[in-house]
């Protein structure tokens, strides 16, 4: 049995980076400098660190390096990267500890770092420690580990490992130091971006789910609700019939903003790139679908849509299904935005190569202070009378995507307190679609 001490881990109290330079080798700070550079341009964590692993070997002993974050307001330490020169990882990205009372936690506030000389005896003394285990049964026989800090702030652990007991002295320290203090600022520019785009990811798959299943359910109680409110399956109060309505008014508003964030889910996830058919009869396959989606909103606020159609038939390269969300959408809000048992028109042109499609409505319309608004990503225009009207700003950033990526573009004109009109037109052969960017 082995009687030796279970070994204590060192933590070295040094001077900082910055006063340790000229101490070093030309070939150690020529190896700095190079990770230096790299670290301050580079954006992907995984590219950055996997640089770090290949120069650090050559000044560093290095069998395996580890990154870790903190995370839930700093209780946690969550593994975010590991890269070895050996098969297989055990402790690997996604591996977490409890910070409080743990060995790391007394690393984070000495700031210092931490050398264990052999992992083995340092097992014995902390035989709960899964991460020991785990290091053990990779092969790992020593480590180095480093606080990351940015300004003051803990941020999370850089970690050196060796296959070899004993294989860091206090030029290792210093040097392991040197490279984690070039490494705190680019690593948590890194790790936030990738923060952002993860959390962007869980919200489009939420909402896409979210919206998917609920649209369904909304779309059947509402064909439920009308055959209901006409008599089909016998007559109703006049008590009755007033609250199916107002019923039928709310399912409507939350089938429409789930069509909204449905399409937005699509369109942010690269779902709702077009699919360009040649010749597409543009009254036939656009306006038409979206009437009947539209209509029965008219209906209900007891106004009247006007068709102003060109008598020809209009044949336009186009995919139909993303145009009908366009005109789904103004026509929507032309019933929304418009007056109860006021006037709305549709109107659709061809003229000079271009398709052009316009949709007009009584109503308190937008001063022109507020036409920036349009067209962006939930912006909603500030005027009281358009804030009292439920909406989402969602319908027009995606209506004003699919026009630009006809090579068409859309636009807005209003006579406040009298009209509002949205128009869009596309080629009739358009081009490359257009780049997609801010409004």
């Amino acid at each position: 049995m082995d009687r030796r001490l279970p070994e204590t881990p060192r933590t070295v109290d040094f001077p900082r980076p910055g006063d340790l330079d000229e101490n070093f080798t030309a070939m150690e700070r020529a190896a700095l400098s190079e990770i230096n550079s790299k670290v301050a341009a580079g954006n992907s964590l995984e590219a950055i660190l996997a640089f770090i692993f290949e120069k650090a070997q050559s000044i560093i002993p290095c069998d395996r390096i580890g990154l870790a974050f903190l995370e839930e307001e700093g209780r946690r330490v969550v593994a975010h990267y590991a890269i070895a020169r050996y098969e297989p990882l055990l402790l690997k990205k996604g591996y977490s500890a409890e910070l409080e009372g743990s060995s790391l936690e007394r690393v984070l506030k000495s700031g210092n770092p931490r050398v264990i000389s052999d992992l083995a005896q340092y097992a014995l003394a902390h035989p709960r420690s899964e991460s020991t285990r785990l290091l053990l049964n990779e092969g790992v026989r020593s480590s180095m580990t480093c606080p990351l800090t940015v300004v003051d702030r803990r941020i999370g652990f850089l970690f050196f490992s060796s296959r070899f007991p004993n294989a860091y002295s206090e030029r290792e320290i210093s040097l392991h130091l040197q490279v984690a203090e070039r490494l705190s600022q680019a690593v948590e520019k890194a790790y936030r971006i990738e923060q952002l785009e993860a959390s962007k990811r869980a919200y489009l798959e939420m909402l896409g789910f979210v919206s998917h299943e609920i649209k369904n359910p909304l779309a059947a109680l509402i064909t439920e609700g009308r055959l209901l409110k006409e008599g089909y399956l016998g007559e109703l109060a006049e008590k009755q019939a007033g609250m199916v309505a107002k019923m039928l008014r709310k399912a409507e508003y939350l089938l429409d903003l789930t069509r909204e964030y449905l399409d937005l889910s699509r369109l942010e996830e690269g779902k709702l790139e077009p699919s360009i058919r040649k010749d597409v009869d543009f009254n036939k396959e656009v306006l038409q679908p979206a009437l009947e989606v539209a209509l029965p909103q008219f209906e209900e606020a007891g106004q009247h849509l006007g068709q102003d159609l060109d008598g020809r038939e209009i044949l336009a390269d186009c995919d139909p299904d993303l145009l009908k969300i366009v005109a789904v959408n103004l026509l929507g809000n032309a019933s929304k935005y418009g007056n109860p048992g006021g006037q709305a028109a549709l109107g659709l042109h061809e003229e000079g190569g271009l398709v052009r499609c316009s949709v007009w409505n009584e109503g308190p319309g937008f001063p022109a202070s507020e036409r920036a608004r349009l067209f962006r990503k939930f912006s909603r225009l500030k005027t009281p009378e358009l804030l009292a009207r439920k909406g989402s700003g969602v319908g027009l950033y995606t209506s004003w995507w699919i026009v630009r990526q006809h090579g068409g573009r859309i636009w807005a004109e209003s006579e406040p307190g009298a009209w509002a009109r949205f128009t869009f037109e596309i080629p009739i052969h358009p081009a490359a679609p257009a780049a997609s960017g801010g409004a």
